[in-house]
């Protein structure tokens, strides 16, 4: 560059804002303002990833699954509670943890049975070893045991076959991770 180019560029990015524009203070302040408006959470609650999957710190036991579910977006967080109730009730003894922003649920000693996962248009149900349930979930996986349960908005859950499901999981062997 040259030394006329390299002095305009300095002085372009030395001058003070006009009378009228945003100092880096106030746009900073309009820019959360408008994250807000477009569906993102304040600094106080969980990031929406993309389809609105929420940003949880990875932790073991029911709080993080719970925060998880109250951080779904719009309808999904009243299936996501449902989908909890489900699952402990149909297994009791079942461990929780969210682990790369996924609740997990699986059984102290044998792994991850079941994961779930916040898309935009509906909730995806990972059952790790789905192929091995009968009948298998409907939504086949690039991965030969996985089978996937996807939820949209105006779906009825058949309660009765997603527990029974959730019970022939977890008394198969679960994903490490």
């Amino acid at each position: 560059m040259t030394k006329t180019a390299n002095s305009k560029i300095a002085k372009a990015t030395s001058k003070r804002p006009a009378r009228g524009y945003a100092t880096r203070a106030n746009a900073s302040a309009k820019s959360e303002g408008e994250k807000e408006e477009r569906g993102q959470a304040p600094a106080d609650q969980p990031k929406l990833l993309s389809g609105g999957n929420p940003q949880i710190a990875k932790g073991y036991g029911d709080a993080p699954v719970q925060a998880y579910v109250a951080a779904m977006p719009g309808w999904k967080s009243a299936v996501g509670r449902r989908l909890d109730q489900l699952i402990m009730r149909a297994v009791p003894e079942a461990q929780k943890a969210v682990k790369w922003n996924s609740p997990l649920y699986g059984m102290e000693g044998n792994g991850w049975f079941l994961g779930i996962h916040c898309f935009a248009k509906y909730i995806k149900v990972a059952f790790y070893n789905g192929a091995s349930l009968s009948p298998p979930p409907p939504v086949e996986s690039k991965t030969a045991n996985a089978r996937y349960f996807h939820i949209h908005e105006k779906d009825e859950i058949d309660e009765a076959q997603f527990s029974d499901w959730v019970k022939q999981a977890s008394r198969l062997p679960g994903e490490r991770m």
